[in-house]
């Protein structure tokens, strides 16, 4: 059984973090280049923490199955990033930030790693600024702020709907500068097939060279995981196509204990599917639901007529109705579940009726009106004000309506954005305690590729918060503990044994793969997982379901292996045997993600077990038997992994009812 120690330190909560730093044992600068640092992924938190950790002396390798850092999927955040800096003067504080974010995760994370998020938020919003991220601006040249769910002020910072994309390139700026320097040596289009365990610590990683096929041994003093989220499991998400879970899943292999992995994150505003031909969907970021109205007709027979065409008073604004306190910004796990309900009661719409509107008529003729008025226009036209509100609009969210006539063909200015809950985020991940470690030694985990700060549900525009907060204040801080514990110069010798057994057994994957010469391709098994874990593990779960679920996946697991076809060969680029391999570590996982869910016979976030709600439909948490992290520890193929227990002890917030009414 795996040894599961959180090293949360004493004291009181808002100065366990300071106190950890002051405490923690450190590395003599010039003995920090006798040192290197494995990182693998080079998104938001790969690329912070390689250029911080470069800064600081290390010697590092980044590694990147990418052509590019630039490519990560961490460029796809549209929204933006939390950061208690209460520019708004409107009651936020470091404290209000930690409270949300452990409510929002329904009282499933730790404490103590939620507020030390809270206070390097601060932090973080500063290093982009000085990085020169074009963050938007009020008109006297303060930063501008926006509201995104589950809480009741203004933190979001944002560029734009590129706050993701503008975030990476000031990571790889930072990034760039050390590689340029010679303190960073950058590895791309290498993809990260097994983890070297070394005398129980992870000394270094296998990769496969994704243009020549050839397999490669890294050797390190650590290994540093920052390899995103999972969500791809399910085919159809949010993510890019080649996010995957190939290095954490690789990693529990050899002794990673990986945690909560039913906790998945349904985002409510996404393009509903159009087509069995498409191989992603589409996000409308979450900023959207700061001026857009959510609705869905009263009558059910009113589905099909043209949205504009319906009365105000036969329209029904759902989240308004039932959160009044927080509304079209209710959280997106509450969200979601209130517009599957819409559409099951038969009032979704669209050609599939699964989807709601999200509308911005009210915002336009608001925004127009304070234009007007601005423009000392006492008496404006109605074109007038269209006119102006069109353009407020547009000045905030554009590239978002940009995108949606683009995939939809349809004008979001003049008729309302449909909209349906979809796969997004994966708040479980490998284990690791407050110091980001796993419980393998030297195996560190950063951003979504671990559990630790966001519960059963996250907040919107705290993902690019924790990756950057992670990479640029937490590692740099807490790696040093652990390698004042390693001799220096003393990183393994890539001819060790241990690595030769690594690359044998990532080597007999792919010439298993190669060899099976089935008959369908790797999608077709790719999309069949995907429909049995929308159906037995997505929104809504059951134990019955759940329990056919694993059925279910055990037997496509043996078809795959019988069936799938792999065209071209193994020793060059083949994209084919790139997506087999992942979709294989797919079918594994998604096994785990309904044992976790089946196990956890509660509802919380966005762990949602119909047998367990209250009267109205809301998550009926078990604190008495489930307020804890289960961990699974990996036993071997084909036999049931063994679940472990971290207790999650609140001493300074107290768990209630999860209440956004």
């Amino acid at each position: 059984m795996a040894t599961l120690n959180s090293n949360i330190p004493p004291g009181p909560l808002a100065e366990k973090w300071s106190q950890h730093k002051f405490n923690s044992k450190l590395v003599n600068p010039a003995n920090k280049r006798k040192y290197e640092v494995i990182v693998v992924g080079a998104g938001l938190a790969g690329a912070s923490a390689a250029a911080t950790l470069s800064e600081l002396g290390y010697r590092v390798k980044c590694i990147v199955f990418h052509d590019s850092p630039r490519r990560a999927h961490s460029i796809a955040a549209q929204g933006g990033i939390n950061a208690a800096k209460n520019y708004q003067n409107d009651g936020d504080s470091v404290y209000r930030l930690f409270y949300d974010t452990i409510k929002g995760g329904d009282y499933r994370a730790r404490e103590a790693n939620v507020h030390r998020l809270a206070e390097v938020s601060v932090n973080i919003i500063d290093q982009c600024v000085a990085q020169g991220v074009p963050f938007a601006r009020e008109y006297g040249g303060l930063l501008a702020n926006r509201s995104f769910g589950g809480a009741q002020v203004s933190r979001t910072f944002y560029a734009r709907g590129q706050t993701g994309q503008q975030l990476l390139l000031g990571a790889y700026s930072a990034l760039s500068k050390q590689v340029g320097a010679g303190a960073v040596e950058l590895v791309t289009q290498h993809e990260m097939v097994d983890l070297v365990v070394i005398d129980g610590h992870a000394k270094g990683v296998i990769t496969r060279d994704l243009v020549t096929g050839k397999f490669h041994r890294h050797s390190g003093d650590a290994v540093v995981l920052a390899t995103g989220g999972y969500g791809n499991v399910f085919n159809l998400s949010t993510y890019a196509r080649g996010s995957n879970a190939t290095a954490i899943w690789r990693a529990y292999k050899r002794g990673a204990c990986f945690a909560n992995p039913c906790y998945t994150q349904i985002h409510p505003t996404c393009i509903p599917v159009s087509g069995d031909y498409q191989s992603k969907l589409t996000l409308m970021s979450e900023s959207l639901r700061n001026d857009g109205r959510i609705w869905v007709p009263k009558n059910a027979a009113d589905c099909k007529k043209n949205p504009n065409e319906i009365p105000e008073e036969d329209r029904d604004y759902y989240l308004e109705r039932i959160y009044p306190s927080f509304g079209n910004l209710a959280p997106r796990d509450v969200s979601s579940r209130a517009a599957m309900r819409m559409c099951d009661e038969g009032r979704g719409v669209g050609e599939s009726g699964l989807g709601v509107y999200l509308d911005f008529a009210d915002a336009i003729q608001r925004y127009g009106r304070q234009a007007a008025a601005r423009a000392n226009i006492e008496s404006p036209t109605a074109a007038q004000v269209l006119h102006f509100g069109e353009a407020a609009v547009k000045e905030r969210y554009g590239n978002l309506f940009d995108i949606y006539k683009e995939i939809t063909d349809e004008d979001a200015y003049k008729q309302p954005m449909r909209i349906y809950p979809a796969v997004h985020y994966t708040m479980g991940g490998l284990w690791v305690d407050y110091n980001l470690m796993s419980n393998l030694p030297g195996l560190f985990v950063l951003g979504e590729a671990n559990f630790s700060d966001h519960g059963a549900n996250r907040l919107g525009a705290s993902a690019l918060m924790q990756g950057l907060s992670d990479g640029y204040f937490v590692l740099p801080n807490t790696i040093n503990g652990y390698l004042a514990g390693q001799k220096p110069n003393n990183k393994p010798s890539t001819d060790a044994p241990e690595f030769a057994e690594a690359q044998e057994r990532s080597e007999a994957v792919i010439r298993r793969l190669m060899s099976v010469k089935g008959k369908e391709p790797v999608n077709h098994y790719h999309k069949r997982l995907g429909l049995i874990m929308w159906k037995r593990c997505g929104m809504a779960r059951t134990r019955e379901g759940l329990q056919k679920g694993i059925e279910e996946i055990q037997a496509l697991r043996e078809e795959f292996w019988a069936g799938v076809n792999v065209p071209g060969s193994a020793d060059n680029m083949n994209q084919a045997l790139e997506r087999a391999n992942r979709v294989a570590d797919f079918m594994e996982l998604g096994e785990l993600m309904c044992r976790d869910a089946l196990s956890r016979e509660e509802s919380c976030g966005g762990h949602f077990r119909e047998e367990y709600q209250y009267p109205d439909g809301e998550c009926l948490r078990d604190d008495e038997n489930f307020a804890h992290v289960a961990a699974w520890e990996y036993q071997g193929d084909g036999v049931e992994p063994l679940r472990n227990v971290e207790p999650l002890n609140y001493e300074f917030v107290k768990m209630s009812v999860r209440s956004y009414k």
